[in-house]
């Protein structure tokens, strides 16, 4: 099967879905993509749907009631399944019409909004799951190609000043604030692009992990375009 991601090993590719949630990960493999080249006009459907705020959650009964050509019909149907699956598994997907994501500019230092280099962290055993069918796709990079941000000298000094607290409590302070989840990519780092119509599965930070978390962020929009984004 020729795909692109042959040649990284933080990547396992599967050809099923049942494959994707059943192999377990291990050593340095902290995301699995289910690939495939999917067929149907996504785009014909993002262009239908009515865009409410800059996130707009799309429910299955909006993707059924949109009048749509074969192609359009055909891309619909990929989505319902995907849905369904991730639902008969346990999961609780959510498709987005995405305009752009929330920006945190609260400090010129540190930034943790989603459009940074972040892992995702869950009380219980979870992985994250994604698809981006229309747009701007995510990016994830190997563990070993960056950096916490808040063992970064001069960042962790401006957290501690931000802290203004006791020292015993400055590390409880760095999860209460998420500033613990962001990283900061070295200077050759190579992201690993997601690309369009994989269904991935992502290592997340919890307990009984076996692996280290996946490092992603989300794309910068294509301007005037939107994003069409299964997540869960």
């Amino acid at each position: 099967m020729n795909h692109p991601f042959s040649n990284h090993k933080q990547i396992g590719v599967v050809t099923t879905f049942s494959e994707l949630i059943q192999t377990e990960f291990s050593g340095e493999t902290n995301a699995l993509c289910w690939y495939r080249n999917l067929d149907g006009d996504f785009k014909e459907i993002v262009d239908q749907l009515q865009v409410k705020e800059n996130i707009t959650v799309v429910e299955p009964k909006d993707l059924l009631a949109l009048q749509l050509s074969k192609k359009g019909a055909i891309a619909r149907e990929i989505i319902l399944n995907d849905l369904q699956l991730l639902t008969d598994f346990g999961a609780a997907p959510v498709l987005n019409l995405l305009k752009c994501y929330e920006r945190d500019d609260a400090f010129d230092f540190i930034s943790t909004d989603v459009y940074s280099y972040h892992v995702d962290r869950s009380p219980i055993a979870t992985d994250t799951f994604l698809c981006t069918y229309h747009g701007a796709t995510s990016d994830i990079i190997a563990n070993e190609l960056a950096t916490q941000k808040i063992l970064i000298p001069e960042i962790r000094e401006q957290l501690k000043a931000l802290h203004d607290g006791p020292m015993e409590e400055f590390d409880a302070f760095l999860k209460e604030n998420y500033f613990d989840l962001h990283y900061q990519a070295l200077p050759h780092a190579k992201p690993i692009n997601l690309g369009l119509g994989q269904l991935w599965r992502l290592a997340v930070d919890h307990p009984t992990q076996q692996v280290p978390p996946c490092i992603h962020r989300a794309p910068i929009e294509n301007e005037g375009e939107y994003r069409l984004l299964l997540i869960c």
